[in-house]
């Protein structure tokens, strides 16, 4: 490298060519459908918000909670860990503290501003729609900075650094929000933002030099009491079997991952229960967003999950630590999707006990109540408890899945895989919308993908299946699992998928939807090929 400015760069450019490549592609996408319209001669259909949220607001949100991922380096470290998450490896470089902070800096929101730059060029922007020029690129530059001076600092408590980053960006969105509100002109929210770059470059300069001198703070000990009392599953007897040790340091370790975020973002979501009033739609909006913050903060839990350095550290290999443990890859998995079930059951657990509380303390429990009863009249209260229960079930089972469902790719040591995977999942938030919108505008679209979706969902779950059944050869061949395993996992499996289409074709009693049409639905929803994969996965990796 010519420069450490270079080393920089290539940091960010050779370790994420999948993602930003992916970011280029869906800036290309929007662009595409925006020219086709265009040559077309036809008006771009976004007249109502879902539609351009669709095309522009998720491709935008997406490509930039991923941005601001990358150049703080949360790809990398672990947040909930009292240490900076800046790499230790990068503090060997031959520069000062200023340019460490400096450059992923300048990057990030040199990124921000082309991100905007690009989407006010190239999305299809709804008609009569004064689109700001110069803010929104700032907005980004501006969020960015605080997300890398938080996060890089070290703290005294583990999972301080989420707390600190999401009351700060809270209050920084809440100023940006009340300005928009208020109309505010351009060179208002620019003497808002401007001024908060160099205050997050030397916060960001002052966590760098900490971290790089190793100066991490441990505020542990005033909590000793409290700590024993809000943790009551330590012991100091031995533990009963390897496996119960293993789920004791997986629960430690990210267990407490997603209970903590969805503890941290509720307050905020529930206390807008307080503007609501007497709104029944903005109420239920409101707490439809509750319910569907755990399965959203689940996808950043599952991160560090699926990582196979637990230390948090850029190796996709597994740390000498796990790969001589006394036990199987099937137990190490198995640890895993325990913890990752008693992880769900917490935050639930919190989302279940806060939103009752919630809405007695903003007076907005008689709405709420009154279109419950309402919707218990006209369908009949049988029916409605059982989709309460099957609604609930659906949104605890999909937080879990979530958690694991990516655990084979984070898990293989594949650093290709783990790049695709990221590069997919950024290329269909750019796709589905578009094509979304697509199917909007071509009526007669939709009476053919109606007519194919039997086919489909048969070739989904042919696939499914095929691919579990050679997981399982595998499973078999390799002796990772015992065939009693095997045989108990394939039973449950078939039970669940058969109850699930019982209720179903109890619930959805029409002769418009058949009955093996449901079937397929209750094949593809209940997870089976991606979860036994894993153990594979991993034993891939462990004896490479």
């Amino acid at each position: 490298m010519h420069s450490p400015a270079a080393a920089i760069a290539w940091e960010f450019r050779q370790r994420h060519r999948w993602g930003l490549a992916a970011v280029a592609g869906c800036l290309m996408v929007v662009a595409a459908v925006k020219l086709l319209f265009l040559a077309s001669g036809q008006p771009i259909p976004l007249e109502s918000p879902t539609q351009f949220a669709m095309v522009g607001v998720v491709p935008l949100g997406a490509t930039s909670f991923y941005l601001l991922a990358l150049f703080s380096f949360g790809f990398s470290g672990d947040l909930a860990a009292r240490q900076s998450i800046y790499p230790a490896r990068m503090f060997t470089l031959p520069v000062t503290s200023w340019a460490l902070a400096g450059w992923p800096m300048l990057y990030g929101a040199s990124a921000m501003t082309i991100l905007w730059a690009a989407m006010r060029l190239f999305a299809p922007w709804p008609p009569g729609v004064a689109i700001p020029v110069v803010w929104p690129a700032l907005l980004g530059a501006v969020a960015l900075a605080w997300t890398q001076a938080l996060t890089w600092l070290p703290y005294g408590l583990p999972g301080l650094r989420v707390v600190v980053a999401i009351l700060w960006l809270t209050v920084m969105d809440t100023v940006v929000l009340l300005a928009l509100h208020f109309e505010a002109r351009e060179p208002v929210m620019l003497a808002i933002l401007a001024p908060q770059v160099p205050l997050a470059y030397f916060v960001a300069r002052f966590a760098v030099a900490r971290a790089r001198r190793g100066d991490v703070p441990d505020w542990r000990g005033l909590f000793v009491g409290l700590g024993r009392l809000a943790d009551p599953g330590r012991r100091r007897e031995r533990f009963d079997s390897p496996a119960r040790a293993q789920l004791w340091f997986e629960s430690r370790r990210h267990g407490r991952s997603l209970p903590v975020l969805v503890g941290l973002v509720l307050p905020f979501e529930l206390a807008l229960l307080l503007a609501a009033g007497d709104a029944p739609v903005l109420v239920f909006e409101i707490l439809l967003g509750v319910l569907l913050t755990p399965l959203f903060m689940a996808a950043f839990a599952a991160a560090t999950v699926r990582k196979a350095n637990a230390g948090g550290g850029d190796d996709y290999g597994v740390t000498p630590h796990m790969a001589t443990r006394p036990l199987t890859s099937a137990a190490l998995i198995a640890a895993k999707l325990k913890m990752a079930f008693w992880s769900t059951l917490t935050a639930w657990v919190l989302v279940l006990v806060a939103i009752p509380v919630a809405l007695y303390l903003t007076a907005t429990g008689p709405v709420v109540i009154d279109r419950v009863r309402r919707i218990v009249e006209a369908v009949g209260t049988p029916r409605a408890v059982v989709f309460a229960l099957l609604v609930s079930s659906a949104l605890l089972s999909s937080t879990w899945k979530q958690l694991v469902q990516s655990l084979y790719v984070g898990l293989s040591g594949r650093e290709w895989a783990v790049k695709a995977s990221v590069f997919l999942a950024l290329l269909f938030l750019a796709v589905v919308g578009p094509l979304a919108l697509w199917f909007v505008e071509h009526g007669a679209m939709w009476t053919g993908l109606w007519d194919a979706l039997p086919w489909i969902l048969a070739t989904l779950a042919g696939l499914k299946l095929a691919g579990a059944a050679w997981v399982a050869m595998r499973l078999y061949e390799e002796r990772l699992v015992t065939d009693r395993t095997l045989v108990a996992g394939t039973a449950c499996w078939l039970v669940v998928v058969l109850a699930l289409h019982g209720l179903l074709a109890w619930l959805v009693d029409t002769p418009f939807i058949p009955s093996y049409l449901l079937l397929l639905v209750a094949i593809l929803a209940i997870p089976l090929l991606r979860v036994s994969a894993a153990p594979l996965a991993l034993a891939w990796n462990r004896h490479r």
